[in-house]
């Protein structure tokens, strides 16, 4: 597989605080107006480029864009952001609440993208990647990084991490306590040993920003279109990521929260749920599912643990045996209606960062009237899903720490 070092756009070293933040899609436009209100510095007027403007701005305009392009630009032209004076890698540790993990700045290739060599397990929307390739054309920058992982191998986590004993370029802790660490490394020997290593590796795997990776290959295919000299090493056609190995990270539960019980009244729909799944009542409150294929439902104030019945699915199935699968296919389409949950308005996603106590706090305030919590996806079965050539259902991974934009941009 292709490592491929690049010169690194990133913040000088007494203002990555100030800079990095998180991924566009994680914050609405009113959080990061706050922030940029707060902070001038803040990479949001790049990634979410409607907060240089009035409320009534049309977001999607190429004007609002090309805003993202100008503030960037600013951003180098008064040193808040340095170009690196030559290709490098850069080594990433994250560590949050006792977990650490350890991996690459770098940038990779389309062609293996659209070749399938680097995995993913989820489909992307055609709109949401028209609108991020938009952005890749319009800005000439890779603004945030795909989150890649690889199957770990003792020699290749070693040759990361011996980077980490220099002295870093960043270490600082941000305002959600993860605490971020970063080497550059440029000594061509030892960039050369890290691109050699990767190349006896057969597959890259999406984590996360399945939508980036679309975008970006598709951003490269337009690019080349309007290239008549297009060899297939311009910068276009390799885009920015972090790549990390897969025993270092860590998934959360996503859970999820239902706005009515389709027409039935609570005892029908503890009926109908019965007919599918084993329900206990449980006094423990907020109940969090202890392993897989164990459920917890919040309803009216009371917490239950499902267990799927016999039958219910497919246990050599790596898809239909999914928790995500389990719950879909048995309760939230048959009971709730709920068909597709990428598009029903009735189905709201909360991820594991907000705690179980999220789910009662939506459910107890009226807007939701059931909850279910899930056991973590794990990464065996998300690569196992990958190698299959499979897709899991909307919303079945949420990764944390997830990586933020604005610490190292790749310009096209």
């Amino acid at each position: 597989m292709i490592v491929r070092p690049f010169r690194g756009l990133r913040p000088k070293k007494n203002m990555i605080e100030k800079v990095a933040a998180k991924p566009y899609d994680v914050v609405t436009t009113e959080e990061a107006r706050k922030e940029a209100e707060r902070n001038p510095y803040t990479f949001y007027k790049v990634t979410r480029p409607e907060i240089n403007f009035d409320r009534e701005v049309d977001t999607h305009s190429d004007e609002v864009i090309l805003k993202g392009k100008e503030v960037l630009e600013e951003f180098q032209k008064n040193g808040i952001m340095i170009l690196e004076d030559k290709p490098a890698i850069y080594v990433y540790k994250e560590e949050w609440k006792g977990l650490s993990q350890i991996g690459i700045y770098a940038t990779f290739s389309t062609k293996e993208y659209r070749d399938g060599k680097i995995k993913k397990h989820e489909l992307t929307r055609k709109d949401k990647e028209d609108e991020r390739a938009r952005h890749v054309k319009l800005l000439k920058a890779h603004t945030g990084p795909v989150f890649l992982m690889y199957r770990s191998k003792p020699e290749l986590d070693t040759l990361i991490i011996k980077h980490t004993s220099k002295i870093p370029e960043y270490d600082y802790v941000d305002e959600t306590g993860i605490h971020h660490t970063l080497w550059v490394v440029k000594d061509e020997n030892e960039i050369n040993e890290i691109v050699e290593a990767f190349k006896s590796v057969d597959a890259f795997y999406i984590a996360d920003g399945h939508h980036r990776a679309a975008a970006a290959a598709r951003a490269a295919e337009e690019f080349a279109k309007e290239n008549p000299n297009h060899t297939g090493n311009e910068e276009y056609n390799f885009f920015l990521a972090v790549l990390f190995p897969h025993n270092q990270l860590n998934i959360l539960d996503y859970n999820r929260v239902v706005k009515d019980l389709n027409g039935l009244s609570e005892e029908e729909f503890l009926n109908k749920v019965s007919e599918k799944f084993d329900v206990e009542r449980v006094e423990k409150s907020p109940y969090k599912p202890t392993k897989k294929h164990e459920f917890g439902m919040y309803l009216n104030k009371k917490w239950y643990k499902l267990t799927p019945k016999k039958g219910t699915f497919d246990e050599n199935d790596v898809v239909s045996s999914l928790d995500v699968s389990i719950l879909q296919e048995n309760l939230l389409n048959p009971i709730l209606g709920i068909e597709n949950p990428r598009t029903d308005k009735r189905i709201d996603f909360v991820g594991g960062i907000k705690g179980i106590e999220e789910l009662e706090r939506l459910v107890d305030s009226g807007e939701f009237k059931v909850a279910f919590a899930l056991y973590p996806t794990s990464i065996d079965d998300l690569l196992k899903v990958a190698d299959e050539g499979k897709i899991m259902p909307p919303k079945s991974t949420w990764f944390e720490p997830k990586l933020k934009s604005g610490i190292i941009v790749h310009l096209i």
